[in-house]
């Protein structure tokens, strides 16, 4: 799980914004909305994270930052040599570094892992943080770059530490025999862990790469894709995706009863048995609400069923409200989320503030030169746990609310 986010100098956010999510050791939880580290640190963080604030404050870029990890750890080996990375740093004309920073507790060891249990497999605390520049061609490219562990037990202990040169220097612990001619040539916009990944087995290497490959995300760099065919696809190649989700549409009141998927010329296509109707609905007659929702439920499933990160931005755009609290149930219950599972998301709903504890609740709001702050609710002076986050936000009480007039 993440327990803390650094990001500086990308999109809206100019200055180092900070992200802590680990909470008070006398902080009550009294419905499992938190979950211990599985480091043996004992910290413990939310498993649901939601963001709030005015429309284009920022709040998808905090998420775009996690998919930029994920995306960059596992893809960029295969990006095209000559091409800057894929993101944007501040435009105020400034040429400091966009700087990404994430801690988080994940195996120690992969070949320990026994899916069935793997809350019984050594875990250890990693940080892991990336640095990107622009030259005078405008290109972002690498300038930096660092993982580090820290064991249950012991010092932290470097894995990998990439110069501004491209220089790689391992761990005295994680040798990278063999490669040095490799990451010799390393290309200024691929990160070191995709290089050593097509090359060699290196363990601490291929647990940051298994960390990245259990995010499930409706964002990516440049914008949020639905597309709806591939979603289908989805579905049709996953029969246990389908059957969850249709145990999931019978317990939740929206008049469908089941969606089968049938072969058809034009490719799969879904449809929909609905309450008192006598006959199937095509996908093209659904609501825009059940389209949604249909959209992002593999993201939620597949972080449920695999131990990850699910990054939704504006979740509630479409899905009725009733419906959102149901979703973050999904979390807190450990029957539904056995392998703590963490989800991340960005909305508009202010009315989900009331299903929300003070510690799960952040905000994103823009000065008037156009940069992201992002603050937690437990960052304000005098909030209370009995407050009502829904009637003061909207009263102007916590800020990152649209200015009107």
């Amino acid at each position: 799980m993440i327990h803390r986010l650094e990001i500086e100098n990308f999109y809206s956010i100019r200055e180092t914004q900070v992200i802590d999510l680990r909470i008070g050791a006398k902080v009550p939880d009294e419905e499992e909305r938190f979950a211990k580290l599985n480091d043996g640190s004992g910290e413990r963080v939310p498993k649901t994270v939601a963001f709030f604030g005015a429309n284009a404050s920022g709040k998808s870029n905090v998420l775009k930052a996690l998919a930029f990890l994920r995306w960059f750890l596992l893809d960029s080996f295969a990006y095209p040599p000559d091409a800057g990375l894929p993101i944007l740093r501040f435009a105020d004309g400034n040429h400091d570094p966009t700087r990404v920073r994430v801690h988080f507790d994940w195996f120690s060891d992969l070949a320990s892992v026994d899916p069935e249990v793997l809350g019984d497999t050594p875990f250890s605390q990693y940080v892991y943080e990336v640095k990107v520049s622009g030259g005078q061609d405008g290109l972002m490219t690498v300038l930096a770059e660092v993982l580090r562990l820290q064991p249950a037990v012991g010092k932290s202990r470097k894995v990998f530490e990439r110069n501004e040169r491209g220089e790689v220097e391992s761990g005295s612990s994680f040798p990278l025999t063999g490669l040095r001619h490799v990451l010799a040539k390393l290309r200024p916009n691929v990160s070191t862990t995709s290089t050593i990944a097509q090359f060699m087995e290196h363990t601490p290497t291929k647990v940051l790469l298994d960390w990245a490959r259990r995010f499930s995300a409706n964002i990516l760099l440049e914008k949020t894709v639905y597309d709806e065919r591939a979603v289908i696809q989805y579905y049709a190649s996953n029969p246990l995706l389908l059957r969850d989700l249709n145990h999931t549409l019978s317990r939740v009141d929206i008049g469908i009863r089941s969606m089968s998927i049938v072969q058809t010329t034009g490719g799969f296509e879904p449809l929909f048995e609905h309450l008192g109707l006598n006959r199937p609905l095509l996908f093209l007659f659904e609501s825009e609400g059940t389209r949604q929702f249909l959209r992002v439920y593999p993201h939620i499933w597949e972080a449920l069923q695999r131990g990850g990160v699910a990054l939704l931005d504006e979740i509630d755009s479409t899905i009725h409200p009733m419906l959102l609290p149901e979703i973050l149930r999904w979390f807190y219950d450990p029957e539904t989320n056995k392998h703590q599972a963490q989800l991340w998301m960005s909305g508009q709903s202010a009315s989900l503030l009331e299903e929300l504890k003070k510690e799960e609740i952040f905000f994103t709001e823009k000065d008037q030169q156009g940069r992201t702050r992002i603050y937690g609710l437990g960052d304000i002076e005098s909030v209370r746990r009995s407050d009502n986050f829904y009637q003061k936000y909207l009263g102007g009480v916590y800020g990152a609310v649209p200015r009107i007039g």
